[in-house]
């Protein structure tokens, strides 16, 4: 197994390494997406995330959670190849695969202190939110960089090759 292979977590091993962090007086920040396409918008985000505590857990939508949520042609590139793309970041600690329709079940069993979206959420409708809040952590919403989605990249190529 190489190194970022070693950060993509079952979930039984995420539980057990954000405990010890904690235990060890860390704050985990926890934070999902498809990550489909990986652009700049993506990288501004996490990084910001990441600042806000000194670990970072990223759920990852599985494949066929992203042909759910996306449609039929999506994800353009597969969950192994995003799992060790988002693993090779150094401001990303752990990444876990979930299937689920949101994170919920995954927030409620990694229990992280922060819980982070973009702000084209609101902290009323970020799922795991109320877990998060009635545990005593945070929820927070990070500006997003203008002028950056996978689905506009996607489309800027098709036009480009017509």
């Amino acid at each position: 197994m190489n190194f970022t292979e070693s950060k993509i977590l079952r979930l039984d091993e995420a539980i057990s390494t954000v405990a010890d962090w904690q235990r060890a007086g860390q704050k985990v920040v926890f934070t999902n997406g498809c990550f489909d396409i990986v652009h700049l918008g993506h990288i501004d985000y996490l990084e910001k995330a990441r600042a806000l505590g000194d670990r970072m857990v990223l759920g990852l939508n599985t494949d066929a959670s992203v042909s759910r949520l996306k449609g039929p042609l999506r994800p353009v590139v597969n969950e192994y190849a995003r799992a060790r793309l988002m693993a090779a970041l150094s401001f990303i600690d752990a990444v876990i695969l979930f299937d689920e329709p949101t994170p919920s079940q995954l927030i409620e069993a990694v229990k992280p202190d922060i819980l982070v979206k973009g702000d084209d959420y609101t902290v009323e409708n970020i799922a795991g939110a109320d877990f998060v809040l009635g545990r005593g952590g945070e929820v927070k919403t990070i500006a997003l960089v203008k002028g950056y989605s996978t689905t506009a990249l996607i489309e800027k190529i098709k036009q480009g090759y017509k």
